[in-house]
Order: C-alpha cells, then sequence, then structure tokens
C-alpha cells in the first residue's frame, strides 16, 4: 500500500511539474510598455562573459563607441553580485523605423594596448550582453530533429568576434531585428523579441562629416576587421543595422523562447527515469524496515521474563545509551541550526520562484531573494539549534546562541572576500565594492543576528522534549563491529543515494551556471528536492537501524554525516564537470569555480544533514516510546 501511495504522489507531482514548466508568466502589475512609431528605444548595454575564463567584464572596458555620457543604470543586490555592469549606450533605435546601415562611430587611430585586448578577449569567446525593453539580444539558432522538422530556440549575448586560424577578427557590425506586436486593445507597439547577428567588416572611406553617409562595404563586405597588435593605429568604424518585424507572439509570452530547453526528451527520460527508480526503492526500504520492525516489535513483547529480553540482541539493548549526549554537541548543534536555515530558505525560494515572482524578467531576483531569505531564516537555525542543544543537555547556551548566528555566514562570508579580492585584482564587474560589501555586512549583524538570538532565546525558553527511555549512568560497551558497519564506510555508502537523486538536476545547474545559460525549470527542481528529501529520510532511518541493531548507539553525529555525505560526492562531480565540460585553463578562473563549488556544497551538506539528523531522531524517539523498557 505504501508503494502505491507513493506512485500516486508521485504521479501528481508529475502532473504538478508539467503545470509549472510549461511557459513562463508575469504577475499582475507588471505592465508592457508600448511604442509609439519614431519614440526612441533605449538599448542598453551589459557586461562582457566568456565560459571560459568565467570573468565578467564591463561593456565599456574595450575601445566600443561611447556616449556623451556614460550612466550607470540602477541595479538591485543580486544583480550586483552576479556581477551584471547595466549602462547606457550611443545606439540610436526608433520605433518602426527601420535603418539599413548606420554608422555608430568611428574609434580613430586605435592604440597597440586596445587592439591586443580586442584580440585576447575574442580568443578567450567572449560574449556580448545587450538588453533592450528587458530583454536580452540573442543570437537564433535553428535546430533539426531526427524527423528533419526544424525549429529555432535563443542563446542569449552574441560573440565579440570570430578567431580564424591564429587571427582574431572583430564583429563590429551588428545587424538587429526588433519583434514586435500589435493589437486593438492598445496604442503602439510591444517589444517580443530582440534578435542580433554580428557580422565582421573590414570597412571602406566615406564621407564622416556627412551624418547621413554610410561606407559602401556596408551593404557590399569584402574583408573582416582584423584585430592585433599590428593593426596598431587603424581606424574602425563601428555600424548597424534595424529592421522591425511583426510577431503574433504576445508580450506575456515572450520569454518562452528564450526558456525553452533544447534537449527536452533526455532532460524528461532522465528526470522520470530517476524518479521511478527513487520510488522503486523508497518503496523497498519502507517495506523492508516496516516488516522488520513489526517482526522486532512482536517478537519483544512474546518475552516472558526480563531475563530472557537480556538474552535477546538488537537495538533494543542500547535503549539505556541511545539518547546519551554525543561529543562536541555545540557544533552538531549548529549544524544542524544551519541545515534548517539552508532547508527553510530552499523550500520558500522554490515557492517564490514556482508562482512566478523569481522569473527570469526580474533580472537578479532569484539571488536577491537567495540572500534576503537566507538572512530572515536564521530565526528558525537559532531556535532548532537551540532545541537540540538543550536536548543534548548543554548549558553554555550564550555560546550557542553566538555560534549558530556567525558559524556559516561567517565561513561563506570569508570565502567570497577572498574570491571578491581576486576579481577586484583582475578589474572584473563581478568584484563586489566595499560599500556594498558594508552594506551586506550591516544587513548581517542588524537583522539576520538579531533574528538567531531571538530564535535561540525562544528554544531555550522552552522545555527540551523528554526522551522516551531513561540514559544509563555508565555507558554501555560497544561491540566489535563488522567493517562494513564501521562510520566511514556507511557514511560514504549513504551519500550516494542521495546524490543519484540530484546529479542529473546539477548537470543542468551547473550549465546555467557556469555557461551563461537560463534555468527556469523550478518545477523539475521541486519535485528533485522532494525526491531529494525523502531519500535522505530513508536512507539514514535505514543505516541507523542497522547500527542500532548492532548495538552501536552513537548514532548523533552518523544520522547527520551519512546523508550530508552526498556533497562529497557533489563535489567529486562538480571537480568531473570541470575537466570534462569547461576549457577553464586559468588559475584565477579554477580559484573561482572551485571556490563558489566549495560553498554550493557545504549549503547542501548541512541542508542534506539536517534533513537526514531529525528524520533519524524521529524514528528513535518512535521505536523506543513503543517497546516498554522494564
Amino acid at each position: 500500500f505504501f508503494f502505491f501511495g507513493v506512485m500516486r504522489v508521485s504521479l501528481l507531482l508529475v502532473l504538478f511539474v508539467i503545470c509549472a514548466t510549461t511557459s513562463a508568466f508575469y504577475l499582475p502589475g507588471v505592465a508592457p510598455k508600448e511604442y509609439i512609431d519614431g519614440e526612441e528605444v533605449p538599448l542598453k548595454v551589459n557586461k562582457l562573459v566568456s565560459a571560459k575564463t568565467q570573468l565578467p567584464y564591463p561593456y565599456y572596458s574595450l575601445a566600443f563607441c561611447q556616449p556623451d555620457e556614460i550612466k550607470d543604470m540602477a541595479e538591485n543586490l543580486g544583480e550586483i553580485l552576479m556581477g551584471d555592469k547595466i549602462e547606457n549606450s550611443p545606439y540610436v533605435l526608433e520605433a518602426g523605423v527601420p535603418a539599413p546601415c548606420k554608422v555608430l562611430c568611428v574609434v580613430d587611430n586605435v592604440e597597440a594596448a586596445d587592439m591586443k585586448l580586442f584580440e585576447k578577449r575574442i580568443k578567450q569567446s567572449y560574449r556580448v550582453n545587450w538588453i533592450l525593453d528587458n530583454l536580452p539580444a540573442a543570437t537564433k539558432k535553428t535546430l533539426v530533429d531526427f524527423n528533419g522538422e526544424k525549429s529555432y530556440t535563443y542563446e542569449t549575448g552574441f560573440p565579440l568576434g570570430a578567431v580564424e586560424g591564429d587571427t582574431a577578427y572583430l564583429n563590429n557590425h551588428v545587424s538587429m531585428k526588433i519583434l514586435y506586436h500589435t493589437a486593438p486593445d492598445f496604442v503602439g507597439r510591444r517589444i517580443v523579441g530582440f534578435e542580433v547577428e554580428p557580422q565582421s567588416i573590414k570597412h571602406g572611406s566615406f564621407d564622416a562629416s556627412n551624418p547621413t553617409a554610410v561606407p559602401e562595404t556596408c551593404f557590399r563586405p569584402m574583408q573582416w576587421q582584423v584585430v592585433s597588435e599590428e593593426n596598431a593605429g587603424e581606424d574602425i568604424v563601428f555600424t548597424y543595422s534595424v529592421d522591425w518585424e511583426y510577431h503574433n507572439v504576445k508580450w506575456s509570452s515572450r520569454w518562452d523562447i528564450y526558456l525553452q530547453m533544447t534537449d527536452t526528451q533526455i532532460h524528461w527520460f532522465s528526470i522520470v527515469n530517476s524518479l521511478l527508480i527513487l520510488i522503486f526503492l523508497s518503496g523497498m526500504v519502507a517495506m523492508i524496515i516496516m516488516r522488520t520492525l513489526h517482526a522486532d516489535f512482536r517478537r519483544y513483547r512474546e518475552m516472558e521474563s526480563q531475563e530472557e529480553a537480556q538474552e535477546e540482541t538488537g537495538w533494543k539493548l542500547v535503549h539505556g545509551d541511545v539518547f546519551r549526549p554525543p561529543p562536541f554537541r555545540m557544533v552538531l548543534s549548529v549544524l544542524i541550526g544551519s541545515g534548517v536555515q539552508v532547508a527553510t530558505m530552499s523550500v520558500i525560494t522554490l515557492v517564490f520562484a514556482l508562482l512566478g515572482f523569481l522569473s527570469p524578467a526580474n533580472r537578479g531576483g532569484l539571488m536577491t531573494a537567495v540572500v534576503v531569505l537566507f538572512l530572515l531564516m536564521a530565526l528558525f537555525s537559532g531556535y532548532f539549534s537551540a532545541r537540540m542543544y538543550k536536548v543534548f543537555k548543554g548549558t553554555e547556551w550564550k555560546k550557542n546562541a553566538i555560534f549558530t548566528a556567525t558559524l556559516l555566514p561567517t565561513v561563506i562570508f570569508a570565502i567570497f572576500f577572498f574570491l571578491n579580492i581576486v576579481l577586484g585584482m583582475e578589474k572584473s564587474s563581478g568584484y563586489v565594492h566595499f560599500a556594498i560589501l558594508l552594506g551586506i555586512l550591516a544587513l548581517w549583524f542588524g537583522v539576520s543576528i538579531p533574528l538567531a538570538l531571538f530564535g535561540s532565546y525562544l528554544g531555550f525558553k522552552k522545555p527540551a522534549p523528554e526522551n522516551p527511555v531513561r540514559t544509563n549512568q555508565i555507558p554501555r560497551q560497544i561491540p566489535e563491529q563488522v567493517w562494513y558497519m564501521r562510520p566511514a564506510v556507511t557514511i560514504l555508502m549513504g551519500g550516494i543515494l542521495p546524490f543519484g537523486a540530484v546529479f542529473i538536476e546539477l548537470f543542468f545547474i551547473l550549465s546555467s551556471i557556469w555557461q551563461h545559460q537560463i534555468y527556469y525549470m523550478f518545477g523539475f527542481l521541486f519535485l528533485v528536492f522532494v525526491i531529494l528529501t525523502i531519500t535522505c529520510a530513508e536512507i539514514t532511518i535505514v543505516m541507523c537501524y542497522f547500527q542500532l541493531c548492532s548495538e552501536d548507539y552513537h548514532w548523533w553525529w552518523r544520522s547527520y554525516l551519512t546523508s550530508g555525505a552526498s556533497s562529497f560526492y557533489m563535489f567529486c562531480y562538480a571537480i568531473f564537470y570541470f575537466f570534462t565540460k569547461l576549457e577553464i585553463t586559468s588559475l584565477v578562473s579554477a580559484m573561482l569555480y572551485f571556490g563558489y563549488t566549495v560553498i554550493m556544497a557545504l549549503l547542501f551538506f548541512v541542508l542534506t544533514g539536517a534533513i537526514g539528523f531529525y528524520s533519524c531522531y524521529f524514528f528513535v524517539r518512535k521505536i523506543y516510546s513503543i517497546v516498554k523498557v522494564d
């Protein structure tokens, strides 16, 4: 019955995923912008990115055409932390007005250093990011399936240039196609697409004194624009063309093509395959545990005397030691509280994402939500850490409250601060200025720490739950354990299954982060999170039960580390991904990758560890409360 119940729940989750991932939508109150014919449409420039270096740079760090005054656009916390650098541009676009070719500017006598930097960035495969009406510029890609049918998808940004042999060519001409939608219920044009096709053209001479003059090579290109130190002192002419095209896609659906998955069948097959395997394993594990436990209960209840019970072996024999406080109780309680903090942050973030609050249209919204929720959920970390510390018979509650409020955030901030110094030395746009860091620290000390301390106060004020059995004064000797029941073996074995629940989705998340792809499969992610939670709970309960049956009552730490060990496999997979999917060669880029990966693995460790611990804790309380001990 349990197995079929899990099947029904999983089918409902799959239906939920289908509904949650059909299309992106906009929240009520987010109004579209209509442009009247001839009205100026501002084009903004953003950072330059590369999957090879992972170092974002400001657009104007290269010798591009610049406006009379460069203005930084207002950015939220998430955009700042992600290295966005949104600024105005000199491009002049007018609604509904096509432009076959326009000269943006002529960069005279380009210096050798600028030429060399252009060449370096092109060979590093940098891509340019623009924004028009909150839509990212994208290059159109044609996909052909097995039946020969064509479909289209967007790849955000466009390449800075191209490399042929050892020569770098700059894309100094850009053809823009702006897709718009009109309808009788509004006046003007609504932009629903922004396609960009870059081109390298070695422009010929033209009358620069005539504002409407354009080089003939704009229509009949002959050569590509070479950039190298040997070409220092040459002029580079930047040109662009604009075409307005009607599209039947409505404004509310304009993000769909950006979020379209190119490997839907592989993704669905992998998710469903993992789901079915895990459902089968979960059902088998649950039935084995229930049948074994029922047999244990029946055998213990049928005993005629206490002397006969003493001859029995198994988990009942350690009832006088099973709730003995663990070593390093302070550290364990702090890690448990931190895990609850990450878990509540993850759940609320996923709920907001499923409701559409964290749409890609809200640039930086996801990162902002994660940071803010992490600070606010410190209330739960303080409360649950204090509660468990009290269960462990701890007395230094002030020290526990301070450690809970500071330990995990301090480690994360220390790693981030070090990486930020590296970004600053590289003059990357990902560098967070000192004033912003002070603002984050002010939020930490002014909001997060007080919430954690208040949560600790509430946790200590509430009486600790009474253990179902008494603890003996003298610890029981633990018999010699077989090799496969030793802590290192069981912990490493227990971490495999939770990792198996997430490694497929982990691939897509890593690709989104390190290969600058848009990730919006929050329905799939929510399903994977549910599977992960169930798997962590069940594998920890199984390992804990086997441990108690072997008369080893040191289960507190092992229950946390069993499911938390999945973070070790996550980090190993990240190393595999680094060497097989990325082309990073510089030391700085590798430091950034592994620095942020350590943060992700640490958060995953405390999350899964807390899930496993509480599952085992309630399981142990349940089985020892049922069995009567004289």
